[in-house]
């Protein structure tokens, strides 16, 4: 049931993808999403070395047999120790086949990744910046429309139009992010002309992802209009849970700062202790607008398994209000 492109690339049952989650997206989560039928990519960004990525993509083989990805943000930080070729490296010396990548053009890295024969999902925020990535060889194109977590692009353009400009412009599979959550999500995705979808503020509340329970907590409680998009002064938009922090930086934002200004509160080690520790009211927590889809913390099989057999529920209702019966998606 619904194979196609994306599940014949990347070996996988279903055409669900669980995208990189900072601080969170590790080997146990990763593993779950893989057993469960899906694609998780392990976030390269949250180990500052590539040993230390190692180690973690190890540990996530000792967990499940079906593939696995890397996420690897292809625009690194002045202030980064590791560099693109090193988590490449790593990936390519560990047998991974899969990585999703974001930030920049992947053009600069295709050759090392076609050399490792690893496909590449790239993620960006507009269909021209998708159409160059397929021009230099990737192999799937995530589009993120404007209700994403993380950076969801300076144009503020949702997924429900995003979605069917990328499948209509380009000849690779599209996977549409930014707003999915459950089965009626994924079956929207695929009648917008998507093969797949990819989430991650949906497997943050899940049993196996090692966020704080505060923050799983918090994540419950709130609702779609609690979201806010920081950094637009500095053309790096992010979509946050409303918090004192996120709050301080829109405040110095209005007045007029630069990035290093911003810094000390963006910090990834402020993410870390809210994302892992509960101290939600310090650093940035990058969830999306889906927060006000979710109710419960299941397991990430029960996410997949709830997504896959509602989508066959929708099917069949659909089916009887007179649309004709799936073909080729699902079966």
């Amino acid at each position: 049931m619904f194979q196609n492109r994306l599940t014949e690339m990347f070996g996988i049952r279903y055409p669900i993808f669980k995208g990189g989650l900072q601080h969170l997206s590790r080997a146990e989560l990763v593993a779950a999403v893989a057993n469960a039928g899906g694609l998780g990519f392990i976030t390269a960004g949250t180990f500052p070395t590539k040993e230390e990525l190692r180690q973690e993509i190890r540990k996530c083989k000792d967990l499940t047999n079906k593939p696995i990805g890397v996420n690897i943000t292809l625009f690194r930080h002045p202030r980064a120790t590791v560099t693109v070729e090193d988590y490449i490296e790593c990936v390519a010396e560990e047998g991974i086949t899969a990585v999703e990548t974001a930030g920049r053009s992947p053009e600069p890295y295709m050759k090392m990744f076609k050399d490792a024969d690893i496909k590449v999902l790239h993620k960006t925020t507009a269909v021209r910046f998708a159409k160059t990535a397929e021009r230099v060889g990737v192999d799937a194109i995530t589009i993120l429309g404007f209700e994403a977590a993380g950076h969801p692009g300076r144009e503020d353009v949702t997924s429900l139009i995003l979605t069917p400009l990328a499948a209509d412009g380009l000849s690779v599979p599209v996977v549409a992010a930014g707003g999915f959550g459950d089965a009626r999500g994924f079956v929207a995705a695929l009648a917008l002309g998507a093969e797949g979808v990819l989430m991650g503020t949906r497997f943050v509340a899940t049993q196996e992802c090692p966020a704080h329970p505060d923050l799983k907590a918090a994540v419950l409680k709130a609702q779609e209009i609690e979201t806010v998009v920081i950094e637009r002064s500095v053309g790096n938009p992010m979509r946050a849970l409303r918090n004192p922090t996120a709050d301080t930086v829109m405040e110095m934002e209005a007045r007029g700062t630069d990035e290093d200004e911003l810094y000390p509160f963006l910090r990834g080690d402020l993410g870390r202790k809210a994302y892992l520790e509960g101290e939600l009211d310090k650093g940035i927590i990058s969830v999306g607008e889906v927060v006000g889809l979710m109710r419960d913390v299941p397991t990430v099989k029960q996410v997949i398994d709830g997504i896959v057999e509602g989508a066959q529920g929708i099917v069949e209702r659909l089916h009887t209000l007179g649309a004709p019966a799936a073909r080729g998606n699902a079966s």
